[in-house]
């Protein structure tokens, strides 16, 4: 038997002692999010959707610090799952599409040390999400959850976390024709109000469905990098750095397929903000954001030996409301340097207003101008009680020359689509409710 296998199987028997543990507490919570929205897309066309995120989760506590959680949720657009067709008054339309999007068994301070083992599917927010987060920015908020094992190491100033997650099984001999996502993330808060972060992350892909340039690839994935976040008097910061290496095995090595190509991971992405907020009665702030993410490079249409776009993995921070969304047409953002100003402030102790502008530029154009364009987003949320919030926005998008021909999505191994010189607008309305 592998050690791997053994390590898992002795965790989760350990687990499986304690779960004879008396239960004391039981909590149920939820949340219901749902919103409207409107993009007009000039060459793509105008698209409009109402969709709704429902949560409802139980959380059980036990003696000898052992908990379990369970949270199912469904993800729907408004008539989507109508289930009558009034033409035939049919009532077999639509389907059940409820899903366990969590459930875990967490045991802390096992044998009297500072360590905390969870084992289930759960969600997995690292740092500020930018590589590994909940997919719940802005429109089209699915969530994301993970089939994975954890440990954590915590004190007063050190926290160490150890991850296994399981992306894809098809049932091959073990860590054969899988896809597999490991990570040690360590995060040290000894400095007064200053996070330091340092992390790797390894993404294992036997199947070729993930960072896959053709069908049949493989891929190994590294991803090495150091995050600092913190207040200082009226400044915050954030700042995180990523390097990425690792191989694509099975691309042919030219459009013909004679041999193999050499493709690999060698890019680099920055994460900043900086902002001041000012000692004022409605906490004025302004701020400025910068990110880039590495384009890699080509050797050219004859041959497909390349360096590979910095990889965003599973990152919940999104750079445009239309480039940057989420979907599986268009996927996360990369080969891009954003640059970003913006303002926000409590105008009164419920309401808070943004105003966001932010210009795009290709980090590797292939010779197409290397402008992609400018957005300006402007943003309010009314907190109508502790529980209950109202959220509305209204984006414009510029385009320019590199838009219509340069990768840009699916982190960059595809165009966009568009036209250069498009114009796109996104209006929505939203409300949320916790419990």
């Amino acid at each position: 038997m592998k050690r791997n296998s053994l390590v898992l199987i002795v965790l989760v028997a350990s687990l499986s002692g304690i779960a004879f543990a008396e239960l004391q507490n039981v909590e149920i919570g939820g949340t219901i999010r749902i919103r409207g929205d409107y993009f007009s897309r000039d060459s793509l066309g105008d698209m409009s959707f109402i969709e709704q995120r429902t949560r409802l989760n139980v959380k059980a506590d036990f003696t000898q610090e052992v908990s379990a959680f369970i949270e199912l949720d469904s993800y729907d657009v408004w008539g989507e799952d109508f289930r009558s067709m009034y033409l035939t008054g049919s009532d077999l339309r639509g389907s059940d599409n409820v899903d366990l999007y969590q459930a875990y068994i967490e045991a802390r301070n096992l044998w009297d040390t500072p360590l905390t083992v969870r084992v289930g599917r759960q969600e997995l927010a690292l740092g500020n999400q930018w590589l590994v987060g909940l997919n719940d920015t802005s429109s089209m908020f699915y969530g994301l959850s993970f089939d994975a094992l954890r440990l954590t190491f915590a004190n007063d100033v050190l926290s160490i976390d150890a991850i296994a997650a399981k992306l894809a099984e098809n049932y091959g001999d073990f860590m054969e024709d899988d896809i597999d996502f490991y990570a040690l993330y360590g995060s040290y808060t000894g400095i007064d109000s200053v996070t330091l972060d340092a992390y790797w992350m390894f993404v294992r892909d036997d199947v070729g469905i993930y960072g896959a340039v053709v069908d049949g690839t493989t891929a190994d994935l590294h991803t090495v990098g150091l995050r600092g976040s913190g207040v200082i008097g009226g400044f915050d910061f954030e700042l995180e750095a990523a390097y990425q290496f690792g191989d694509v095995d099975g691309v042919p090595a030219c459009p013909l397929g004679f041999g193999e190509a050499d493709v690999e991971y060698d890019s680099f992405g920055v994460n900043a903000e900086v902002g001041y907020t000012f000692d004022a009665s409605i906490q004025p702030r302004i701020f400025a954001r910068f990110a880039y993410l590495g384009g890699g490079d080509t050797d050219g249409c004859w041959s497909n030996d390349r360096t590979l776009p910095f990889n965003r993995l599973f990152s919940n921070v999104e750079y445009s409301e239309f480039l940057d969304n989420f979907t599986y047409d268009n996927g996360a953002l990369s080969n891009v340097l954003v640059y970003g100003l913006g303002i926000q402030a409590l105008v009164t102790e419920s309401i808070e207003l943004k105003l966001l502008g932010t210009y795009l530029q290709a980090d590797n154009d292939y010779d197409a101008g290397d402008t992609l364009g400018w957005e300006v987003g402007f943003y309010g949320e009314y907190q109508y009680t502790d529980d209950l919030s109202v959220r509305a926005g209204y984006a414009h998008f510029f385009g320019d020359d590199a838009l219509e021909s340069t990768p840009l999505v699916w982190n960059a191994i595809r165009v966009w689509g568009g036209d250069e010189d498009d114009d796109y607008d996104y209006v929505f309305l939203e409300t949320e409710i916790a419990f």
